[in-house]
């Protein structure tokens, strides 16, 4: 079954918060907060851009000082298709590549060496994220207002800090389980 196509919702959210955007601004959101649990490429946004347009979601205009550098604002019709998106239920869990977990599930043994090495690896992996996480609140969110004028992000942050302490904490646990059983 052929995956569902989220990238012209993604670039229509962009937009939405960023009018007058260039592609290179839209592909440089995706090293940021939205690269945290979505990944796009440059070759990827581009060649979607030019489809958003041909499709009469956005309309490009070129900069003044240069030609090539073009900025993309939304249209009425691409504002309805977002908001249409925006107020579907989601019906699907999010698919995971986690090498880790993978990893781990084929380890038959309780008592394979590699099981601790793996663990110990994931927790510096981890803790080095939830640090990044932490300082991302405090940077993007430092006041009540940022809050309340961003407050789906807010979440978003706030569930991958839940997400990444409630990892660390398993495996802090499964560590202490592994050595009580040795």
């Amino acid at each position: 079954m052929p995956k569902k196509r989220i990238l012209p919702f993604i670039i229509l959210g962009i937009i939405n918060n960023h009018p007058q955007i260039t592609g290179r601004e839209i592909t440089a959101e995706f090293d940021t907060e939205i690269g945290d649990f979505w990944r796009a490429s440059h070759s990827q946004v581009y060649p979607e851009l030019k489809r958003m347009v041909n499709d009469g979601w956005i309309y490009d205009a070129t900069s003044k000082d240069n030609a090539k550098e073009r900025y993309y604002t939304l249209t009425d019709e691409g504002r309805e298709i977002l908001n249409k998106w925006l107020g579907q239920l989601v019906t699907d869990l999010p698919v995971h590549e986690d090498l880790f977990s993978l990893k781990l599930f084929f380890i038959k043994d309780k008592h394979d060496k590699r099981i601790p090495q793996l663990i110990a690896r994931q927790l510096v992996l981890l803790k080095k994220d939830l640090k990044y996480l932490m300082q991302r609140r405090q940077t993007v969110f430092p006041n009540e207002k940022t809050i309340q004028n961003n407050y789906g992000h807010y979440l978003i942050l706030a569930r991958a800090i839940s997400r990444t302490q409630g990892q660390i904490q398993w495996l802090k646990d499964t560590q202490k389980l592994l050595k009580e059983e040795q």
